[in-house]
């Protein structure tokens, strides 16, 4: 199976095995969390690793806000960025255009690459990307920060990364869809930095996240799970662009269950979700609430479902 380890397997042979013990890490590894945080004293570092093993043809614009949005969902300003890739053959001209990326990336985001690691994989098909991204706050925002009552706000939309990758990756299976619609639904790959967004809610949000894969149905699982509350999410709430509606029917997958950056989600007081979406708006990003976070078991509840295991990506069925 392709995806994310089964959070009892996480549980057991990951989380529970974290070597030495260091009262200054105030953040650790738990489920849901996709950052730690360390107290330097005067402020906290924050620091997040992240892997791209898809969208072969865009890695690098991928990789380098997919990394750095981790860190900004947890409260800083991303600054730092080393780089680990994996090629499937020596080719040049395939490592050129990977590192042209990462660095024109990297610039956009006002992001420094700092180090890393090159070599060949044969055994690979594509390149792979693991990614760490670090930077500074003085006030870390955990996943696991929300509070039943709270609001659940979305920005964004659902599935903008799984769109593009949808797009570009299989191509040839969309006949059913214009040309120009996949051609913008390609473009999303510039829109996948959520920092502006975080900018936004650091001073509202009582948690945030940044649904990855799985998509925004398994981040607000991932929510659930790390303030151990129920979060009830309204399907009909969840905004969905047109091209994303289009190439999901064509490829028969769910929106709500495909790769999910470029979204952000936050937990917001209810007394603050004006402000917050104001906020947002005044830096022209949409957002909607279209959930709440009560007490009671880990669990999402949506569509008269109750989701008490989490959900797999539906993209991933598509390369096996």
């Amino acid at each position: 199976m392709v995806g994310k380890l089964d959070p009892q397997v996480l549980d057991a042979h990951v989380l529970s095995r974290t070597g030495a013990s260091d009262e200054r890490v105030t953040l650790g590894p738990a489920t849901g969390e996709d950052a730690a945080a360390i107290d330097l004293g005067t402020d906290s570092l924050v620091v997040s690793s992240d892997p791209v093993s898809l969208a072969a043809e865009a890695a690098g614009t991928l990789g380098v806000p997919v990394a750095t949005n981790d860190v900004a969902a947890t409260g800083a300003e991303p600054a730092w960025l080393t780089s680990t890739v994996f090629l499937p053959d020596g080719d040049p001209e395939r490592l050129d255009a990977l590192t042209a990326q990462l660095d024109r990336a990297a610039r956009e985001l006002d992001v420094a690459i700092v180090g890393g690691h090159a070599e060949v994989l044969d055994d690979l098909s594509r390149p792979l990307l693991s990614l760490t991204a670090m930077g500074r706050t003085d006030d870390p925002v955990p996943t696991g920060g929300a509070r039943a009552g709270d609001d659940l706000l979305l920005t964004g939309g659902a599935a903008i990364e799984g769109t593009a990758i949808l797009a570009t990756d299989f191509r040839d299976d969309l006949d059913s869809v214009p040309a120009e619609t996949l051609d913008r639904a390609a473009g999303f790959f510039e829109e996948i930095s959520v920092l502006e967004a975080a900018r936004a809610l650091w001073p509202t949000a009582t948690g945030l996240h940044d649904p990855t894969e799985g998509g925004v149905l398994t981040g607000v699982y991932e929510i659930a799970q790390a303030a151990d509350a129920t979060v009830e999410l309204d399907r009909s709430a969840v905004p969905i662009r047109p091209e994303t509606r289009a190439i999901c029917d064509a490829m028969g997958v769910d929106p709500l269950r495909i790769f999910g950056s470029g979204a952000l989600l936050a937990t917001v007081d209810p007394d603050d979700s004006e402000r917050a979406l104001g906020a947002l708006a005044d830096a022209g990003i949409e957002a909607r609430v279209v959930g709440t976070v009560q007490a009671g078991e880990p669990v999402v509840k949506i569509d008269d479902e109750t989701i008490r295991s989490q959900p797999r990506d539906d993209c991933y069925p598509l390369w096996e």
